[in-house]
């Protein structure tokens, strides 16, 4: 628990879960300051961005303004056009799929919103997110899964360094989303009913072929669809649009269903198989973040999760230098995907993560 008047810096979004963040914050009496960050999206689809369209900059005023707090915009326009939007660009045309979220959160909102914390000379930075946290003097601040299982979100929060975690707060991480809901209406804030945003926030209504047909026209290149024994089966669209794991719109009649197995960047080939043939027995991972700031030298059992809200599979991980690890998973496991996180859980509490690379 924190003392009173402690100085926080709330991101605020319009949407009910920081709302109900900033207002348990007031509540608690602590000195209170929102901020929303004015990301970059498609010039046409700006009404239509969740995080910071007009109509979320103004719910997020009044929002502020019945909690009697300060409320201020920061345009990261430029900066997040040019990481995280241009990582989802590159990473789509490398073959691979990978998640915003992630370069979001480490790279976008915790850098920026702890700038303008320490100008602001406050010492946390909360935000709505569903994860738990404890903060221990002298030792590594500890990230726990949220107490509601449908809105966990220590898997997108499991990239953050421990300095970032250490100065964070998440004061809705012990409460389910009805309860924030209900905490909302509490004080009458319009973002109380307001619907949860479902798909990245720059796209706006725009599909993900929308977009990269828009934007990185290059990345499309029809190539021949093969089995697992080799032979050609079909023609596909561009890589680009399909997934690890993915079972519709292949495009390829068969006796059985199909899924998309592997991607052949250089031969632009898409591989197909069966669905026994789906699983894989291990994984490897980079930029590996190990939360406690320690890299463990042995090799030892784990949960695993491999993309957002995927059901927790059981393996072994081990180390590989500071920067990586591997899984070997005790069954195989279907749709891993290059791009994704894959986050490693002691029970409840995330202790590592690192990006798939095959």
């Amino acid at each position: 628990m924190l003392p009173e008047s402690t100085r926080i810096v709330v991101a605020m979004s319009g949407g009910v879960d920081s709302s109900a963040a900033a207002a348990k914050l007031v509540e608690q009496g602590h000195d209170v300051i929102g901020i929303m960050l004015k990301l970059w999206s498609d010039p046409e689809q700006e009404c239509f961005n969740k995080c910071c369209s007009p109509e979320s900059m103004i719910r997020a005023k009044e929002v502020a303004s019945i909690l009697d707090i300060p409320f201020y915009v920061i345009d990261a326009k430029q900066i997040f056009r040019d990481t995280v939007v241009q990582c989802f660009i590159d990473g789509y045309s490398a073959g691979i799929t990978p998640n915003p979220c992630l370069t979001c959160n480490s790279v976008i909102r915790w850098d920026q919103l702890l700038a303008r914390a320490d100008a602001l000379d406050a010492q946390y930075l909360a935000t709505g997110h569903y994860a738990k946290l404890e903060h221990h003097p002298n030792k590594p601040t500890r990230l726990f899964k949220g107490i509601d299982p449908n809105k966990d979100q220590s898997y997108v929060l499991s990239v953050l360094s421990q300095n970032q975690l250490s100065r964070t707060v998440l004061p809705v991480g012990e409460m389910t989303k009805p309860e924030v809901r209900e905490y909302a209406r509490k004080f009458k804030l319009p973002s109380a009913d307001e619907e949860d945003s479902q798909d990245l926030c720059f796209l706006g209504n725009k599909t993900y072929e929308q977009f990269l047909r828009e934007y990185a026209p290059e990345s499309i290149k029809p190539g021949k669809i093969v089995n697992m024994e080799g032979q050609e089966i079909g023609d596909h669209k561009g890589l680009v649009y399909y997934t690890i794991g993915q079972r519709k719109r292949i495009g390829v009649a068969h006796t059985a269903p199909l899924y998309v197995i592997d991607k052949d960047e250089r031969s632009n080939v898409l591989i197909v198989g069966e669905e026994h043939q789906t699983g894989k027995n291990e994984l490897i991972a980079t930029n590996a973040n190990w939360l406690s700031g320690v890299v463990p030298t042995a090799r030892f059992e784990a949960d695993i999760m491999i993309r957002y809200r995927s059901k927790i599979k059981k393996g072994h991980v081990s180390a590989i230098g500071e920067n990586g690890f591997k899984v070997e998973f005790d069954s195989p496991v279907r749709q891993i995907t290059p791009g994704q996180a894959s986050v490693i859980y002691n029970d409840d509490e995330a202790i590592g993560s690192g990006i798939i690379t095959k």
